[in-house]
């Protein structure tokens, strides 16, 4: 029987185990658990989540309790499915890192066609020339970041057939379940475990007003698609390799507002009618990238519809259109 994050919590709630302190966070690349549970005549037993990621289950003492014994624990046997999801999922997480990677990229070749353009031109003996060096080297910047955008563009279409396969391989697999036995002293004494899991708990989320100032208000949610009773949901941009250092907000009738922008948008028309149409070219002018969801579109507070918002990179512009 496969133990997702939903059944995992209908047993915990069964068993008492769960408590209001216990959190999931969902992190862009899956998730993060802290989970409190109390010996039972010093025994603590508790299925632990199918996608567990190894080596990150720590169990943390309460003050005044002692761990005198962890034992995890598999039953049954996982098929070939099993270990095509494993493969499947780490594949997208090195799809992840290499987002990561090209975001630094991204700001340092920002940085230097900045730099480059506004360099003050200067002859010597070594450079005879020094606009044609100036232009050079903004060519240079601008052309890697071009090659970033690309291959951006080209991560983020194969995170999408990855997690494709990824569902459709959770839905056939059989994986061997996953439980852990901790002894402690005194019987009834409590522990923390923490541990991350592969799930991803919710999906990027916008809302778009315009406004007749040539400017769009963009607000970035996160839509949770995984909830656990007994546990506080909290979400947030970054990765799980980020997490100690990483902002959470707290997760309220299945969403979490995460972040609000004021960006130009050009070349709008909507013409009037019965049917609701809308395209424009919005830029991106915050530093940070805005990964692709669906978006809901407002004007002058009316409702127009619904549209894919396809991502965007920093200082990068794109267009949007709604009905055409």
């Amino acid at each position: 029987m496969r133990i997702s994050l939903t059944s995992l919590c209908l047993m915990l709630v069964t068993t008492g185990t769960a408590s209001a302190a216990s959190t999931v966070t969902f992190y862009r690349d899956g998730a993060l658990l802290h989970q409190e549970a109390v010996a039972v005549k010093g025994v603590i037993d508790l299925p632990l989540a199918t996608a567990i990621l190894d080596h990150t289950l720590t169990v943390i003492p309460a003050p005044g309790t002692t761990i005198t014994g962890v034992e995890a624990r598999t039953a049954g046997k996982g098929d070939g499915q099993d270990r095509e999801l494993e493969a499947l999922t780490e594949q997208r997480r090195r799809l992840e890192d290499r987002l990561q990677a090209l975001e630094t990229r991204e700001t340092i070749f920002t940085s230097a066609a900045k730099s480059q353009s506004a360099k003050a031109p200067r002859k010597s003996k070594t450079n005879p020339d020094p606009l044609q060096t100036i232009r050079q080297g903004t060519d240079f910047a601008i052309a890697q970041l071009e090659a970033v955008y690309t291959a951006r563009r080209k991560t983020t279409q194969e995170i999408r057939k990855i997690d494709a396969l990824i569902a459709a391989a959770r839905k056939s697999s059989r994986p061997a379940d996953k439980s852990v036995r901790i002894t402690v002293s005194p019987p009834r004494g409590k522990v923390t475990l923490r541990y991350a899991t592969a799930e991803r708990g919710w999906q990027p989320q916008y809302t778009m007003h315009l406004t007749d100032n040539g400017r769009a208000s963009l607000q970035l949610s996160a839509r949770v698609t995984e909830t656990m009773r007994g546990f506080q949901t909290r979400v947030s941009l970054a990765s799980l390799a980020e997490s100690a250092r990483a902002e959470t907000l707290p997760a309220q009738s299945g969403s979490a507002v995460l972040a609000g922008y004021q960006l130009p948008i050009v070349q709008e028309r909507y013409p009037e009618g019965i049917f609701n149409t809308f395209s424009g070219t919005i830029t991106n002018t915050s530093a940070h990238y805005l990964p692709a969801g669906d978006s809901v579109l407002f004007r002058g507070g009316a409702y127009l519809g619904r549209f894919r918002f396809e991502g965007l990179s920093s200082g990068r512009s794109g267009k949007i259109t709604l009905g055409n």
